[in-house]
């Protein structure tokens, strides 16, 4: 998505205001004049930057915190401002016109993809209490229940402050305005370092144990020390001077505890402030429309586990299944080949060679050419994809819009990182030149943040070729090559004799664009600017190749993995906020797997309707996933901080589960058909993927009373 801003011709008045682009929380687009007030940095030591606003089509006055060119081409400053964005637009959600609302900003718009992403807010509401020097007594009860209760409305969704300072807090003599939204964290995950001494815990500066809500009681302890005496406090314990306070003292004396377990709760606090309090944040829950979907899908696993285990053709001994032309094939010395500097086909002779290790070495390098089928059209295998027992063969499957290529790049890029070591998983490449053209011609590009080409359409002669194959040693030293298949959306349609490999795919990776499949209105911008339309009847490149695939029994028992792709455009929707931050697990599990599943199951019922289901209905063993390739989407032509995957990893986790490359609690079924008990829902939560500041003085103050 796309903003762009630009003055007007110059009129008799002087210039005429900009041109501003952005989407609502509500998902809707809006466009108007705006104008600009004087710029500047709310904190030294974080990326926003902040300037007044007027959207003149209705003369409404709000502020924006952006990022400048420089700060936006870095990752971390833009997962700062997603994280901001994010817990916006879900505040937003949730506490609409409820009281609490007052308690935090209330967001206009955001504008994320695009070469210098910006937030609107309203106008701040009173002053920074750094800029106030002592609270009276009376005012700092009402400013410690405004304070509590904003953080009982956090943890009740979930979330804590990294941090809360005297810059972030405001106050208009009546009420608290909680600002410093980029520093939300999700409840129970790791701690980062964060923060400035004394505001923010010790745990938290160094980034020890997990986050818990009392980590902001420190916090909002600190900042009422401050208010009631004027100077901060100990950075690691009670001030010495605590009783001198008697209200403070009475409050808040557990809550300058050294560690998170010594301290009261937000709602423990609210209740000495005001009694009776904390029971009274509730906020209205709205009917579970997920529910009736949920259910459809326990159901289709309960069908799915009575029905029979399907057996699919093994290959025949003495070779292995050439993956083009589906004939055993064998290792032939004399049929070995090598590619000269203009990359055309030579003989290799290896007889002469008799040193064993530079024999291995340059055969490693080599290809034989099959000739299983004369009527087949020429073609070649790497030797080593001949040499490791039988290989396994991954088949992206979708439109060519989807972003299919990006996401096998993505996952390929993550693989090469040591993406697979936590699951006891090692890599090579099965050709070493070819993996080599593959990370200049696609991984280096996409990293540096170009738009890489659609997949090529094959011509009517041509068939399916490797994009890439790697060589996988599982935990217990077994070495399995794994080649994998990307086709244009046009070619997965046809079903001519170039597309017979499917016969004999052993993984699926169904690719679901969200442009094509849910009518959400935070989606028809992405529709306008790729000239696409909701297609209620699915992919047809899924039905092509799940009516080419032969069926045993009830199912058809290819493993598979349907991934909701590009879901940074639907990163504050429901349930994909839920899954696209989630930090990998430490090991795979099922449970969570099937949470994941159940979720994108849930979304597409829902919204796209059955027939973009349909991998999942005629498939026995298929897991759905929440991915992103990019992190964002491209701005003329370009992502502007590079390409930034989530989770592109987990389906492909799961494959190698179902075929046995990694070892699951239950067996390689329990991921996609176990019966493992259903998770309490996964709370919102920000991005983790950043480090914010840590040991900074005090923000900087700006004249009138900004936010700082």
């Amino acid at each position: 998505m796309t903003s762009t801003t630009h003055s007007r011709p110059p009129g008799p008045g002087g210039p005429g205001p900009d041109k501003l682009a952005f989407t609502v929380p509500s998902g809707r687009r809006r466009v108007t004049p705006v104008r600009f007030g004087r710029e500047f940095r709310r904190d030294k030591l974080l990326p926003q930057l902040l300037r007044k606003a007027v959207l003149d089509d209705e003369g409404q006055q709000c502020v924006q915190v952006r990022l400048g060119a420089k700060d936006a081409a870095n990752p971390a400053a833009r997962a700062l401002l997603d994280t901001e964005a994010g817990t916006a637009v879900h505040l937003n959600q949730v506490l609409g016109d409820t009281e609490y609302a007052a308690l935090f900003p209330r967001l206009i718009g955001y504008e994320l993809d695009t070469a210098e992403p910006f937030l609107l807010y309203d106008p701040p509401r009173g002053t920074a209490v750094s800029r106030i020097h002592v609270m009276g007594a009376a005012d700092q009860e009402i400013f410690t229940r405004d304070l509590m209760q904003a953080l009982c409305v956090l943890q009740g969704q979930g979330l804590v402050p990294r941090g809360i300072s005297p810059g972030t807090v405001l106050w208009d003599g009546a009420r608290v305005q909680l600002w410093g939204l980029e520093s939300m964290t999700r409840i129970g995950r790791p701690r980062r370092p964060w923060g400035r001494s004394p505001y923010c815990p010790p745990e938290q500066r160094g980034g020890e144990g997990l986050t818990d809500p009392r980590d902001a009681v420190w916090s909002a302890a600190q900042v009422l020390y401050r208010l009631a005496t004027g100077r901060p406090g100990p950075a690691d314990r009670p001030p010495p001077d605590l009783g001198e306070h008697r209200k403070l003292d009475q409050t808040l004396r557990d809550a300058f505890a050294p560690e998170a377990a010594g301290r009261p709760t937000p709602a423990q606090v609210l209740d000495l402030v005001a009694p009776g309090a904390a029971r009274r944040v509730r906020l209205a829950v709205p009917p579970d429309e997920t529910r009736p979907h949920h259910e459809a899908f326990e159901e289709a696993l309960r069908l799915k586990r009575q029905a029979p285990a399907g057996t699919r053709a093994e290959q025949t001994d003495g070779g292995v299944l050439c993956p083009y032309c589906l004939e055993t094939i064998q290792l032939d010395l004399s049929k070995l080949f090598v590619t000269d500097s203009r990359m055309q086909y030579k003989s290799l002779d290896v007889g002469g060679i008799n040193n064993p290790v530079r024999r291995a070495d340059v055969m490693r390098g080599a290809v034989q050419r099959c000739t299983a089928d004369p009527e087949f059209p020429a073609h070649h295998i790497p030797v080593p994809y001949l040499t490791y027992g039988r290989p396994l063969t991954v088949a992206m499957v979708g439109q060519s819009s989807t972003g299919k290529s990006h996401l096998l790049t993505q996952m390929i890029a993550a693989i090469t990182d040591g993406g697979l070591e936590p699951y006891g998983l090692k890599w090579q490449s099965v050709n070493p030149e070819q993996h080599a053209r593959f990370v200049r011609d696609r991984v280096q590009p996409l990293r540096g943040g170009k738009v890489l080409d659609h997949t090529a359409a094959l011509g009517m002669d041509d068939f399916a070729r490797f994009v890439e194959s790697l060589l996988i040693t599982d935990a217990r030293g077994q070495v399995r090559p794994v080649a994998f298949f990307d086709l244009g959306g046009e070619d997965l349609v046809r079903t001519d004799a170039a597309l017979r490999f499917l016969l004999g795919v052993d993984a699926l990776v169904f690719v679901v664009d969200p442009a094509l499949a849910l009518p959400l209105p935070q989606l028809d911008h992405a529709r306008q600017r790729w000239g696409v339309e909701v297609n209620r009847d699915g992919d047809l490149a899924f039905g092509t190749v799940l009516d080419r695939l032969p069926k045993n029994g009830g199912y058809l028992d290819v493993p598979a993995a349907m991934v909701l792709g590009k879901a940074d455009l639907l990163r504050f929707q429901p349930p994909v906020d839920r899954w696209l931050t989630r930090p990998p697990s430490a090991a795979p599990d099922p449970a969570l797997t099937r949470e994941e599943s159940r979720d994108v199951y849930g979304l597409l019922r829902r919204h796209a309707g059955q027939a973009w289901l349909r991998p999942f209905d005629a498939i026995r063993r298929c897991t759905l996933h929440i991915a992103s390739a990019t992190g964002g989407q491209e701005d003329q032509g370009r992502y502007p901080a590079g390409a930034g995957p989530r989770r592109v990893l987990e389906p492909l986790l799961s494959l190698f589960a179902m075929h046995g490359l990694i070892e699951v609690p239950g067996g390689a079924d329990a991921l996609a058909l176990g019966e493992a008990p259903a998770l309490e829902a996964v709370p919102w939560s920000g991005d983790e993927e950043f480090v914010g500041p840590e040991g900074a003085e005090e923000p900087e103050e700006a004249e009138g009373g900004e936010v700082r």
